[in-house]
């Protein structure tokens, strides 16, 4: 491939590859040339061009393939445009001559459609330059058009399509030559020529006048005509023309109308038109309600929603300032569609047309108005609502009815009405919270308006008004209880009116389901008043026959929305539910039977009908409240529902005897029984297996239904990549909603509520804006295939076999369509089966069911209708999965390799080709892998059928699936697949879309399976990955967006695997140019790739889109503009330009990204957009802070203005206060001379939002990056040096600017992000010191801006959440110490004494309108707040005591009586705290004490007292709120017992301590941080520490006064004489049950129970830090319980406290790399030493027990200490202190216990005999404390044992010298200690004592020459022991000379040496003096214990 990287086309290497890789290699050259030419040197171009030229024209006879020929003809225009043009004429002529021949074989053909691109290709590029050839060029090509086949057409369409573009007006005299030409093309039978002959009258259109004049009308009936039996990319091309012709008719382009006179078109003309398309129903129309049932319905849904996207363009293309000033116009003409009654002729026709015409105002007000114009347009809706329902009154109040017009007319409103209020609705969910002016201002009355639609006489439109209210309740929360009290009001009002019972109960319902998107939810009590209108109902409901129906269904559905309250709200209410359902039903069989005797047909419908509700009901309680379904509430269900099981069998009956209208209602009771059954376990049920079955299969094989209805869940069972097969990729477009209505099966797309009204209250599935159930008939066969898929895996073999053969019988008896159908059904129910046998992991049964499944499979493999075919290949895939054997697969495999091979047909060939795919999709590649070779061949094999595009896209999708699953295992086939895919490419014409699709996946499946493999460097490799390369510049290039989008997902897996080899110069801007697509899928596709190119390369991918906007100037680019008439376009700002570039400006991608999220809406597509904009600011933001700081704030801009679409007039402020107030005047103003650079719609809500959020994240990362970003000075003096630096200092005003205005908007959401954006900024510039005065901090100055942002959110009507973030950020806000000064303090903390009082005083008004649960969290959050300044206010005044007071300067203006109080300003905090402590303590207690009751487990529930502050809290606890507030109560409870008031009082009652203990365990018991753990043990040690002082207090008094009196005084402490401590009034018992929770949550181990357990694993993991900080709080605490104790009292905790505290030494003592004591051991340590040296314990009767309690703790510790091959290794030093400290402080209770004794040596001797000098110098140490130890009897023992050991090390040291200091530390120790033991031996033993010492010491000498080369360590020791026996001689003369006596050459060695020191000395003079030789250690243990 490389060789084909030049400038002329290197012919030799050509030759000799073979004749298959050519034209790749001539592709991959032409590719090249194409980048190289625009960038090479003209100079260069011009010496070859001759050559070039002829090398490409020799091309054009090569027989290209389409995208060679486009590449090639691009190139050559390219060429001339840069080089000479003067051959440019022969060459034309050459083409035309091309074009001209007569050849018309099929061989020939690509020559010709070559000549004819490079044509197009010509004049597009050079235009004008050409202007004199093109009559001719132009004639040549209209002649050929005649006689070419539909490729030829379509090619030469848009040749012609290029030569307008190129030539512009200047082609006028072909203008109409073209027309009349292209005119009856329009309706060709091939899709593609339509799409071409679109896009070639869309240009013409541009200059020919004539068409959207004299031709206008013509235009429309052609495209209506065009829109007949068209596919979607006919729709979107033609409705793309006919909108724009339009809009062009009613606004001309400038150029043109100046040119000639024109008529203009008027609105009112132009809408007509467009209407007779909407209406017209000429075609075949059937009048009859068989309509339903033909396939695809009349011709005419294609025109109306082809029709219907014409009116988006034609709205889109006028812009958003022309639909806001045309809205009324508009808006009633689309209303008035669907009041015709050419639009409503049946049911589902007129729900299609009300879905087409809410999809037009979706996407027009939506998407082209900004917030205001939206909320204008929202007025206009009302007008229109009200004009609708007063007309409606007065036809329902005209008493002779007779007039048979006006019913119509009513008839007709319904759907006019339901537009109307679902765009409504739509439009205030999307505006959200910024809607509340539409609610608060009367003269709109937008609520009257939508209530009084309650009592519309149809209930279709009844119930778009309470779905209507749903959505205003939820962009408004503060609504909803005030709507909910209202419509129970009204409801009882109008109790007598059917329509009222009706349309209240729908408006509550809907109310109570859209409470669950409302997290502040509603008042408790709501549920009780639903409850009892809903029982009033249901029992006044016999009362009146004319309101039993109503009030049946009303009450039914009010309990079923209920429970959409979940279990919190419904528990309550369980009891009486359950006696209501058991009472719809007759109570046995007997009843049953009488029943049937009974009754009229009106009775029998109220009858089912409230047997449907009840079980609807029910099905909603078991699909919300999960929790309560025990087993014995399941069991009380059931016998409701096996009643009406057992029912099913007598409807018929009683239908047969009361007419056919009941069908209905017993098809309802079947759809609610079968949707409560599939959502219980199977298990409850299967006694009633049979008969259910038997219903479920008569459902879905239409047994007792003679339409031949299907069900609609066919799709969803198939897999979702076999969209490309069912066409269901239109799922994922913009017209999905209208698209849906066109696809085959039955109804589809005609959802809507009226078909089900319990779907008011249900979550709407994702994706829908509203919710749309099925008609009934549908939904009924879908609930049964549903079922059935559960029931299934449970049922018998037999019964499967039975069921599958009678499939098969139904099958074969049905006929034509109806068997069409009857299979679809059953299809569906054997997938739902598979697919829950695969789920349950369950088996398909023995040999004969799985001939009977295989046979009704194979069956339909070669049914002639796709999604049968595709189900069955679903179906088999499914079947092996499950069957799961080799044989079983193998068989089925071959079967189709059989077909396969013989078969000839297209049916049988694509549906075994997919069987294979899918085979290998469900079973993997393991289990197919010995038919994978055979399963490649022959599907390779089929690709290459050319005259079937469906086989070869059958084929290629197959092997995508194959390749997909074969993962590794394909490797071997890699390369032919690949240069198969590579040959379609270039071969198969573009028409054929879904092929080029499947070559899509098929690539991207090779290039996941190559994977990583693609960096490598092999040829092999090298070779695969070009091929991918040259693959995706195919897919690039191709016109389909589908076929786009798969080359951009290859792209993006590319690189994944190969980052280096993807080109992102040229792929970045392509995406860019995506992003405006008018296609969704790839959009999503361009910005997912986007996402993961940010991730890695964020700088390279925002630069190189900024180089689109370079380019976007010049006119050789015209490729990237483009159109923006596409619905997703949105921002077209000039109606008269001509191209539309992609709207990149200085702003960048991000800009644009930030644009998008205005205007799109699918889920996933925006989330991708956050996290794109995610990567680029982490990666960017912080070189770029100016940049992104001034996105950010451009965006929240709009919240300060929110303005139109236009910028106003012009000449107002933009800070003006008054843009609230807008009126009619200043809004419809000034068109045309709009600001250009605006974009045409303010940020949205939801971005402004989402900037708010960026902004908090900017903040993060700069804390991150560098110090200077939160210090002014520094980033001045660092801007000083270098003015390209910037820091977010800097931009504080700006920082806080944009805070205040997210903080104080309409939306509630951006109020929340701007005061946490606030709050974040005072966390990090508190401290910011102003350099120019000192003593102050920058902060100061905005003290104004921060009092104000926070003043809004502590007004009445504000929700809670909102007031709670507020206080937090009060206090964050007071305790930052920012504000010193007490009056400028007052204005915050005036909010926070408000909201305290709120808290004070109970249920404030805002109360009434949430959930309990949101108030008590305002509550703790207050609470919260003031708790966190009480601990800085505290903090700040033991600061002030601490300190020496100063006086400070008085402020001289400040003359009230706070004068004194400004002199001290420590004190000024407290003081504003005083005030209010007594209430605050009270709370504080009260809450934390709430909090541990709430908290306790279920068990305790009967404990709790009867009230608390917030046991409210119960209904609905949150569990993400409490932690911070949790952590606030504990630091305030923590400063409050610093006071010594608090503590006297809490040690006085004790009780008191032990309930704040208890509350404090219940609060571990559900917190898991160890934030809260660690506050809690500081509480409980403050807790423990005030009992011991006052205890200690008793203790001393006790000994003043009773000192005489001994006897008889009683011991102090727990446990008194007898030692039991006593549960729940024990202080003691109730701190060890709170350490012994947490130590067992850190250390689970220490727990028998844990341990024993078998699933107990032995492995201990590490300590983190913070467990290890809390196990050492635990620990120190726990040794300090005993001193509560009485002596009695000790004896009872001691033995655990000891237990627990070896355990911790024992587990925690583990060695570490750098010797440091973790806490838990020094904490251990410290606490032995408490304990052993307790005062109070030892008495005469607890003697022995302490005694034993000593030793078995020492024998114990000695226990631990023996080293295990599998333990950690033990910290020795650790273990040595603890039995030294015994030793040391127990010595009388050890002396004389040989086996301790014997222990401890060994101990002490490992150490000294341990390779690590650390270990041997701590030991030294402790030995010392021992030996000296003033107990002879202890100490003489270890001296006799261990010095002779120690003698011995530290004489081996002559012959290895210490290396390090650490070593020379250890022998410095010993010696040390051998120092001591010769200072405490008697006179008579000194000299033997000596004799060791000294010649050691003199040992260590060095003579001078080793001096010099020695080891600093070495020489250290030298030293050392010259100093030592320097000390010792004169300390001990007489025996120190009879030492030296004894051996001269000791004496010769020391003299040597002293003479060399003084040498020495006398050298270095200027030496500091030697250290003292008593020098402490260098090193000590943390903590000192002697």
């Amino acid at each position: 491939m490389e060789l084909a990287h030049s400038l002329l086309l290197n012919e030799e290497a050509l030759a000799q590859i073979t004749e298959a890789k050519r034209p790749v290699f001539i592709f991959e050259w032409l590719r090249f040339l194409d980048k190289v030419l625009v960038a090479a040197n003209k100079t260069d171009v011009k010496e070859k061009q001759k050559k070039l030229v002829e090398q490409l024209t020799g091309l054009i006879s090569s027989s290209p393939g389409p995208p060679t020929r486009n590449l090639l003809a691009k190139n050559l225009a390219v060429l001339y445009s840069i080089g000479d043009t003067f051959t440019v004429f022969q060459m034309l002529d050459k083409c035309n001559d091309i074009i001209k021949s007569k050849d018309d074989t099929a061989a020939y053909l690509p020559t010709k459609l070559a000549a004819v691109a490079c044509v197009g290709a010509f004049y597009e590029k050079m235009g004008r330059m050409l202007g004199s050839s093109f009559p001719e060029t132009v004639n040549n090509l209209l002649k050929s058009l005649k006689s070419a086949e539909s490729q030829g057409r379509s090619e030469i369409l848009l040749s012609l399509q290029k030569v307008l573009n190129g030539l512009g007006g200047a082609a006028a005299s072909c203008h109409r030559d073209i027309y009349k030409n292209a005119r009856p093309l329009l309706t060709d039978r091939s899709m593609a020529v339509r799409c071409a002959v679109a896009k070639c009258l869309l240009e013409l259109q541009n200059e020919a006048v004539f068409m959207w004049t004299a031709e206008l009308e013509n235009v429309a009936t052609l495209c209506f005509k065009a829109l007949e039996n068209s596919n979607y990319g006919v729709r979107v091309a033609v409705s793309k023309l006919l909108g724009t012709v339009m809009a062009t008719a009613l606004i001309p382009k400038q150029a043109t109308v100046m040119r000639q006179n024109v008529k203009r078109a008027t609105l009112e003309e132009v809408l007509e038109l467009m209407a007779t398309g909407f209406l017209r129903g000429g075609s075949g129309f059937l009048k009859s309600g068989g309509e339903m049932l033909k396939v695809g319905g009349s011709v005419n849904r294609e025109v109306r929603v082809g029709v219907t996207q014409a009116y988006v363009v034609f709205v889109t293309t006028l812009g958003g300032q022309w639909l806001e000033r045309n809205f009324a116009t508009f808006l009633s003409h689309v209303l008035d569609l669907v009041s015709h009654p050419r639009a409503t002729q049946t049911h589902v026709e007129a729900v299609y047309s009300r879905r087409c015409v809410s999809f037009i105002l979706r996407a027009t007000v939506g998407s082209l108005l900004g917030e205001k114009a939206q909320i204008a347009a929202a007025k206009d809706i009302c007008q229109a609502i009200g004009k609708q329902m007063k007309a409606v009154e007065a036809v329902v109040n005209d008493a002779n009815s007779e007039n048979k017009s006006g019913a119509a007319d009513v008839a007709a409103s319904q759907h006019v009405m339901v537009c109307a209020l679902q765009e409504l609705g739509s439009l205030v969910q999307s505006l959200n919270a910024t809607a509340s002016p539409l609610i608060q201002e009367p003269s709109i009355g937008l609520l009257e308006t939508v209530t009084s639609v309650l009592l519309h006489p149809s209930m279709a439109a009844r119930l778009a008004a309470a779905w209507c209210l749903r959505c205003v309740a939820v962009a408004l929360p503060f609504q909803l209880t005030p709507f909910l009290d209202r419509c129970a009001e009204r409801l009882n009002n109008l109790k007598t009116s059917p329509e009222a019972v009706s349309g209240y109960s729908f408006a509550m319902a809907a109310l109570l389901g859209g409470v669950h998107q409302c997290p502040l939810g509603i008042p408790h009590a709501k549920g009780k008043m639903v409850v009892s209108i809903a029982e009033d109902l249901l029992r006044t409901a016999a009362q009146n026959s004319r309101l039993s129906l109503q009030r049946t269904q009303a009450g039914w559905l009010l309990l079923g929305a209920l429970m959409t309250l979940g279990p919190s709200v419904v528990r309550y209410h369980l009891p009486k539910m359950l006696l209501l359902w058991r009472n719809v039903f007759p109570r046995s069989l007997k009843e049953l039977e009488a029943e049937k005797a009974r009754g009229d047909s009106f009775t029998w419908q109220v009858t089912l009908e409230g047997r449907a509700g009840a079980l609807c009901a029910m099905r909603s309680f078991v699909a919300h409240c999960p929790e309560l379904l025990t087993e014995d509430v399941i069991r009380k269900l059931m016998t409701p529902i096996e009643c009406a099981m057992t029912m099913m069998s007598h409807i018929p009956s009683v239908i047969k005897a009361h007419g056919a209208h009941l069908k209905a209602s017993a098809a309802m009771v079947r759809l609610r029984l079968y949707d409560i059954l599939a959502l219980l376990p199977p298990k409850t049920y299967e006694g009633s297996f049979n008969a259910l079955l038997r219903e479920l299969v008569a459902e879905f094989t239409l047994t007792d239904n003679s339409a031949n209805t299907t069900t609609s869940l066919l799709r969803s069972l198939c897999h979702y990549d076999d969209s490309v097969l069912l066409g269901s990729w239109l799922q994922e477009t913009d017209h999905k909603s209208i698209e849906d209505q066109l696809q085959p099966n039955s109804a589809s797309g005609s959802g809507a509520l009226e078909h089900d009204p319990s779907s008011i209250y249900l979550r709407i599935p994702a994706g829908e804006a509203v919710p749309g159930p099925l008609p009934l008939g549908v939904s009924v066969i879908d609930a049964s295939v549903a079922l059935f898929g559960v029931v299934f895996p449970h049922v018998s073999y037999k019964h499967r076999l039975q069921m599958l053969d009678h499939f098969a019988e139904c099958v074969k008896q049905a006929k034509g369509v109806r068997q069409q159908a009857v299979q679809l059904n059953i299809f569906t129910a054997v997938l739902s089966a598979l697919k829950g046998l695969a789920e349950n992991k369950s088996t398909l049964g023995p040999e004969e069911v799985r001939k009977s499944a295989l046979t009704l499979v194979m069956g339909a493999l070669d049914n002639p209708n796709p999604i049968l075919r595709c189900a069955a290949g679903e179906a088999l895939g499914r079947m092996a999965q499950v069957v799961g054997e080799a044989t079983f697969i193998a068989r089925m495999a071959q079967y189709s390799f059989d077909k396969l091979k013989s078969a000839r047909d297209v049916v049988s060939r694509t549906g075994h080709s997919l069987a294979l795919g899918c085979l290998h999709r469900y079973v993997g590649g393991i289990g197919s892998g010995q038919h994978l070779k055979t399963s490649v061949s022959i599907l390779l094999a089929l690709a290459q059928d050319g005259t079937s595009p469906e086989v070869q896209t059958w084929s290629l999708h197959s092997l995508a699936l194959i390749v997909d699953s074969s993962g590794p295992m394909y490797r071997g086939y890699v390369e032919p697949t690949l240069s198969l895919v590579l040959t379609l490419l270039l071969t198969v014409p573009p028409s054929h879309t879904e092929v080029h699709q499947c070559l899509g996946r098929c690539l991207g499946a090779i290039i996941t399976t190559v994977g990583p493999e693609l960096q490598g460097n092999g040829a092999t490799i090298s070779t695969i990955r070009s091929s991918c390369l040259v693959g995706c510049a195919i897919t690039q290039d191709h016109s389909d967006s589908l076929v786009q989008a798969a080359a951009i997902s290859c792209l993006q897996q590319l690189h994944m695997f190969a980052p280096r080899h993807v080109n992102l110069s040229s792929l970045v801007p392509s995406l860019c140019v995506h992003l405006c697509s008018s296609h969704l899928l790839l959009r999503r596709a361009a910005v997912a790739c986007l996402r993961q190119l940010a991730q890695r390369e964020a700088a390279e991918v925002c630069e190189y889109a900024m180089s689109l906007v370079k380019n976007a100037g010049d006119k050789e680019n015209s490729s990237i503009n483009i159109n923006p008439f596409a619905p997703g376009a949105g921002s077209r700002r000039d109606i008269h330009s001509r191209h539309q570039g992609v709207n990149i400006t200085e702003t960048g991608l991000e800009g644009v990204l930030f644009g998008m999220l205005d205007r799109e809406t699918d889920r996933k597509l925006c989330s991708d957009i956050h996290d794109t904009l995610g990567h680029m600011l982490s990666s960017l933001a912080v070189e770029n802070l100016s940049h992104w700081l001034m996105l950010c704030k451009d965006v929240l801009a709009a919240s300060s203005d929110m303005s139109t679409a236009t910028p106003v007039g012009g000449g107002k402020d933009e800070e003006s206060e008054k843009k609230e107030e807008m009126d009619d005047d200043t809004m419809f103003t000034t068109l045309g001379e709009e600001d250009k650079s605006k974009p045409s719609v303010a940020p949205r809500w939801a971005t402004r939002v989402f900037a708010a959020d960026c902004l908090c994240r900017v903040i993060m990362l700069c804390e991150n990056a560098n110090k200077a970003h939160f210090d002014l000075a520094m980033a001045r003096s660092a801007r000083l040096k270098n003015p390209q630096n910037d820091f977010l200092v800097l931009h504080l005003s700006d920082l806080i600017r944009m805070a205040f205005m997210a903080a104080t908007d309409h939306s509630n959401q951006l109020r929340m992000a701007g005061l946490q954006a606030l709050e974040d900024i005072i966390k990090k510039f508190a401290s910011v010191p102003e350099p120019e005065f000192p003593g102050h901090v920058i902060l100061e100055q905005y003290q104004a801006n921060v009092g104000a942002a926070l003043r809004p959110a502590f007004s009445q009507d504000t929700p809670s959440d909102i007031t709670a973030k507020a206080c937090q950020v009060c206090s964050t806000w007071i305790g930052s110490g920012v504000v010193s000064d007490l009056n400028d303090l007052r204005r915050v903390h005036n909010l926070l004494v408000s909201s305290l009082d709120k808290v004070q005083a109970g249920k404030g008004s805002s109360s009434q309108l949430y959930r309990e649960s949101a108030t008590t969290m305002e509550k703790l959050a207050v609470l919260k707040a003031w708790a966190e300044v009480y601990v800085v206010a505290m903090k700040i005044k033991k600061e002030a005591e601490t300190k020496p007071k100063r006086v400070s300067k008085s402020t001289d203006d400040d003359d009230d009586d706070f004068g004194a109080l400004d002199e001290l300003p420590p004190d000024s905090l407290i003081t504003l705290v005083q005030p209010e402590l007594p209430a605050l303590s009270r709370l504080w207690l009260a809450a934390l004490k709430d909090y541990a009751l709430l908290t306790l487990p279920a068990e305790f529930a009967t404990q709790l007292p009867p009230d608390g502050v917030s046991i409210q809290f119960l209904c609905s606890p949150r569990p993400e709120e409490p932690v911070e507030h949790v952590t606030s109560c504990l630091q305030a409870l923590h400063t409050l017992l610093d006071s010594p008031c608090a503590r006297i009082h809490i040690a006085e009652d004790q009780l008191l301590g032990v309930e704040l203990l208890s509350v404090l365990h219940r609060l571990l018991l559900t917190w898991d941080p160890p934030s809260v753990q660690l506050l809690v043990t500081g509480v409980v040690q403050q807790i423990v520490r005030a009992a011991q002082d006052y205890l200690q207090e008793k203790r001393n008094t006790l000994n003043e006064d009773d000192i005489e009196d001994k006897e008889n005084c009683l011991p102090l402490g727990e446990g008194g004489e007898s030692g039991g401590l006593v549960p729940g009034k024990s202080l003691v018992f109730a701190a060890m049950e709170l350490l012994m929770f947490i130590l067992v949550r850190h250390m689970p181990h220490l727990s028998s129970k844990v341990s024993d357990s078998p699933s107990h694993n032995s492995a201990k993991s590490h300590l983190s830090e913070e467990s290890a900080r809390l196990v050492a709080a635990t620990v120190t605490i726990l040794s300090d319980l005993p001193s509560l104790c009485s002596p009695a009292g000790c004896m009872t905790i001691l033995p655990t406290i000891l237990f627990l505290i070896t355990r911790v030494l024992k587990e925690t003592a583990v060695k570490s790399a750098d010797n440091q004591v973790p806490p838990p051991v020094s904490a251990a340590l410290q606490g032995i030493k408490t304990i052993v040296t307790l005062p109070t314990v030892k008495t005469d009767e607890t003697q022995k027990q302490w005694t034993g309690l000593i030793r078995s703790t020492l024998a114990s510790i000695l226990e631990y200490s023996q080293p295990e091959a599998s333990k950690p290794i033990l910290d020795e030093v650790s273990i040595l202190t603890a039995i030294a400290l015994f030793l040391w402080s127990a010595s009388s209770e050890i002396i004389g216990v040989q086996s301790l004794q014997n222990g401890c040596m060994n101990r002490f001797k490992n150490a000294l005999n341990s390779c690590d000098p650390w270990v041997q110098a701590k030991c030294y140490q402790l030995l010392l404390s021992v030996f000296q130890h003033t107990n002879r009897a202890l100490s003489t023992p270890y001296i006799h044992s261990l010095a002779p050991i120690m003698v011995e090390k530290l004489k081996a040291v002559e012959r290895n010298r210490p290396n390090n200091s650490m070593e020379l530390l250890a022998v410095q120790e010993g010696i040390k200690v051998l120092e001591t033991l010769v200072a405490l031996g008697e006179e008579q033993n000194r000299v033997q004592l000596l004799a060791l010492l000294v010649p050691t010491l003199i040992s260590y000498l060095l003579n001078e020459n080793a001096f010099a080369s020695a080891s600093t360590a070495s020489k250290d020791l030298h030293e050392f022991a010259l100093q030592n026996l320097m000390h010792i001689g004169p300390l001990y003369p007489h025996a120190f000379k009879t030492v030296m006596g004894a051996a001269p050459e000791l004496k010769t060695r020391l003299e040597t040496a002293v003479r060399a020191s003084q040498a020495s000395k006398a050298k270095a003079a200027a030496r500091q003096p030697p250290p003292t030789v008593h020098s402490t250690p260098t090193i000590k243990l943390k903590t000192s214990f002697f």
